[in-house]
């Protein structure tokens, strides 16, 4: 069995050796920048963490792997384009770094590249791999779409907003657990186990990203602490402040989210003390716990000894306490 440490270098060395030097650079450049500041590879990882379950040689699921990230890297991508982000992984992003045009245009050969590398997939696994992957594919579409849809809106309900983290998030290490047990030859009930252990952790984690992103420390997360609150994003936390907010509390609020011209400090000092003053904080991070208990409920069902599943158990305990 591969350690979690073993496959994330495996992965880093199989996306050193990419190769994007053909003409035009400005079209690959972009991307080998994206490729190269980072990030977790919690994808890839996923993807071959539970192939390695059911199959020792992993050889012909590398690539098939990296085909996650790039894809991954490609919603970014474009992610950052729609929020008109600055900053990813303590670096410019890549519309900030070159503009907008570019950044369109390299998500979307990103995209095309993520494919070439799913289907060297073996033959008797593409249909299969193609299927989750195109639905999850265009699960993360939905989400988006409906987290642009929410900046509009004044009436997002929290369980509006956690199918769209489904969907814009969860699916996607869902679909990788899923993918790499079926490259893996996992039988159908231990994919679906998976995959469903995949997209719970997804949803802790994307909560924990939201919880971060107002109670974190700048510099471990790697990007503005408080970006959601002064762009109004509805999160869990602002979601179910509005909820829980009465008189006085309700009607800072309000202010602040309607407010044109402010102080970004002020801003964030204020919302986030109604946050702890309605105990938001305390609940989000009850909700974050509940999918963290129901993804190793999942997991404790996958029939394989439980010392294959080392690795997966310990990858949650790690992301139940991480701060970046």
């Amino acid at each position: 069995m591969y350690s979690f440490k073993e496959l994330q270098d495996i992965v880093q060395k199989e996306i050193d050796g990419l190769e994007f030097s053909t003409p035009p650079e400005g079209l690959f450049e972009p991307m080998k920048y994206i490729l190269g500041i980072g990030g977790k590879r919690l994808r890839p990882i996923l993807v071959l963490l539970s192939a390695n379950l059911f199959k020792e040689d992993l050889k012909k699921i590398y690539l098939p792997a990296i085909g996650i990230e790039v894809f991954h890297n490609f919603t970014l991508l474009h992610d950052d384009v729609m929020d008109n982000a600055p900053i990813r992984r303590s670096k410019a992003t890549v519309h900030e770094k070159w503009n907008s045009n570019v950044a369109i245009l390299s998500g979307d050969a990103m995209s095309i590249k993520a494919y070439q590398y799913i289907v060297s997939c073996e033959d008797r696994h593409l249909r299969d791999v193609l299927t989750v992957f195109n639905q999850t594919a265009l699960e993360v579409c939905e989400g988006q779409q409906f987290d642009m849809e929410f900046e509009d809106r004044g009436d997002v309900q929290i369980d509006e907003y956690l199918e769209m983290i489904r969907l814009k998030t969860a699916v996607l290490l869902g679909g990788s657990l899923k993918m790499g047990a079926v490259m893996g030859d996992a039988d159908a009930k231990d994919a679906d186990l998976l995959y469903h252990f995949g997209v719970n952790l997804g949803m802790a984690f994307q909560l924990q990203d939201d919880y971060l992103d107002v109670f974190g420390d700048e510099e471990v997360f790697g990007k503005k602490i408080g970006g959601d609150i002064l762009c109004n994003k509805k999160t869990f936390l602002l979601i179910k402040a509005f909820e829980l907010a009465k008189g006085d509390d309700k009607k800072e609020l309000e202010e602040w989210i309607s407010a044109k011209d402010f102080n970004a400090e002020e801003k964030i000092t204020a919302v986030r003390s109604i946050y702890e003053k309605l105990k938001v904080k305390d609940q989000s991070q009850a909700k974050i716990d509940e999918y963290f208990s129901l993804c190793l409920e999942y997991l404790d069902k996958v029939n394989v000894p439980a010392e294959k599943k080392k690795e997966l158990y310990t990858l949650v305990k790690k992301l139940v306490n991480r701060s970046v």
